[in-house]
């Protein structure tokens, strides 16, 4: 049984706009925010325009199955489409969590932290939302298993992660 709002709009439409409200609420930094808004932009503003324009170029050039530059600008215009739909939908569902200057010095959601592993590495992350977790520049989801262990505890403190390469222990050394 499809409700009112269904009927009034193509299905598609419908199930875009009800992913949307269904999507879990993230948390995101206020950086982490501005950087997924200015992707959305970007993509509205300047990738969907230029998709757009090679679509009609490869459509007045035959655009067919048998046409590859039809078939690329078409799955380009697929991925940012979809995109954008994420994005909004993050943007949507999005909490700015902010760190409280009553836990200052406690590992909390958007710290920056630094920790020295079994081998004496010393390691930087920043504490980040799903959605803005770019392991590889140290920023790590608060989900994620180095994430989860980490928070609300101080310098000085040994946490254990478990990984699935098995339990290693990192200490606090610096928390910002």
């Amino acid at each position: 049984m499809r409700s009112r709002l269904s009927e009034s709009r193509p299905l598609s439409l419908f199930d875009s706009l009800e992913k949307v409200m269904v999507q879990k609420q993230r948390f995101l930094t206020p950086g982490g925010r501005d950087e997924l808004q200015a992707e959305l932009d970007h993509l509205k503003s300047v990738r969907r325009p230029d998709v757009s324009a090679r679509i009609h170029e490869a459509a007045r050039a035959g655009g067919t199955a048998d046409n590859a530059e039809w078939e690329e600008v078409k799955n380009e215009q697929a991925f940012v489409e979809g995109r954008i739909q994420d994005l909004e939908g993050i943007l949507y569902n999005s909490k700015i969590a902010e760190k409280s200057a009553e836990a200052k010095g406690t590992v909390q959601f958007g710290s920056s932290v630094t920790v020295i592993t079994e081998k004496g590495k010393r390691q930087k992350y920043q504490l980040v939302g799903s959605a803005e977790a770019k392991p590889l520049e140290g920023k790590i989801s608060n989900e994620s298993p180095v994430g989860q262990a980490l928070l609300e505890h101080k310098v000085g403190d040994v946490v254990e992660v478990t990984t699935p390469a098995g339990v290693t222990k990192l200490k606090i050394s610096k928390v910002t």
